[in-house]
C-alpha cells in the first residue's frame, strides 16, 4: 500500500499492521486487494491473540474506511489439516458500500463516572448493513401456570453484521480512543451518504 494523496493514510495503515507482527505481508496483501486503489480515510487494526488449551491462536481484524466503502479484513492462523498439511492462514475480506450502512452503534464504558471526567475504559462499535443478523430465541409461554401446551418460540432478530469490543486493560491505553476515532469517521461518512 502506497500513499497516493495527502489525505491517504495507507502508509500509516501498513505501519499499524506491521506493528502487530502477525503475518504483516499476508494481512497487507488482503487489505490492499480489498481497498482496490481507493484512499484510506481511517482505519482500525485489532490483533487478538487467544489461548486454546496449550496453544496460542491469533486473529487480526482490520477495518478500513475509504471514501465510498468500509472494508473488513479478518486473518486467522490454522494448524495443518487433510487439505493443507502445513500450518496456514486464511484471510477473508468484505467490502460494504457506505450507502448500505444502516447503523453505527457506539457504546462507551467509563469506570467510576462520579470521580469526574475520564476517558472510556472500554468501547464497543457495532455496524449494521443488513448482511447478517443475530436471532435470540426462547421458549414461548403463557400466563397460566397449569398450562402444559407447546407455545413454540419467541425471539428477537437483531442486526449484528460486525461488532468489535476493545478495552484499555487488554488492548493498550490507545486502543479505545483509536476505535472511537474510527467510529466517528465512519459515522460522519455514512451521514454524508
Amino acid at each position: 500500500m502506497r500513499s497516493r494523496t495527502a489525505g491517504d493514510r495507507a502508509s500509516e495503515l501498513r505501519q499499524a499492521i506491521e506493528s502487530t507482527g502477525y503475518y504483516p505481508d499476508v494481512v497487507t496483501d488482503g487489505v490492499r486487494a480489498a481497498v482496490a486503489g481507493e484512499d484510506v480515510v481511517s482505519f482500525y487494526v485489532h490483533h487478538e491473540p487467544t489461548f486454546d488449551s496449550n496453544e496460542l491462536r491469533r486473529h487480526i481484524t482490520v477495518v478500513v474506511l475509504t471514501p465510498s466503502r468500509m472494508i473488513l479484513c479478518h486473518t486467522d492462523e490454522h494448524e495443518g489439516d487433510d487439505l493443507l498439511p502445513e500450518p496456514y492462514t486464511s484471510t477473508s475480506t468484505e467490502a460494504i458500500r457506505l450507502s448500505s450502512v444502516r447503523s453505527v452503534v457506539v457504546t462507551r464504558m467509563t469506570a467510576d463516572p462520579t470521580a469526574g471526567p475520564k476517558p472510556p475504559a472500554e468501547a464497543v462499535v457495532t455496524v449494521g448493513w443488513g448482511g447478517g443478523g443475530r436471532v435470540d430465541l426462547e421458549p414461548a409461554g403463557c400466563e397460566d401456570p397449569e398450562c402444559d401446551a407447546d407455545h413454540g418460540y419467541t425471539g428477537v432478530i437483531a442486526p449484528d453484521d460486525f461488532s468489535l469490543r476493545v478495552s484499555a486493560a487488554a488492548d493498550g491505553g490507545d486502543a479505545v480512543p483509536r476505535l472511537l476515532a474510527f467510529a466517528e469517521s465512519l459515522s460522519a461518512a455514512t451521514h454524508q451518504q
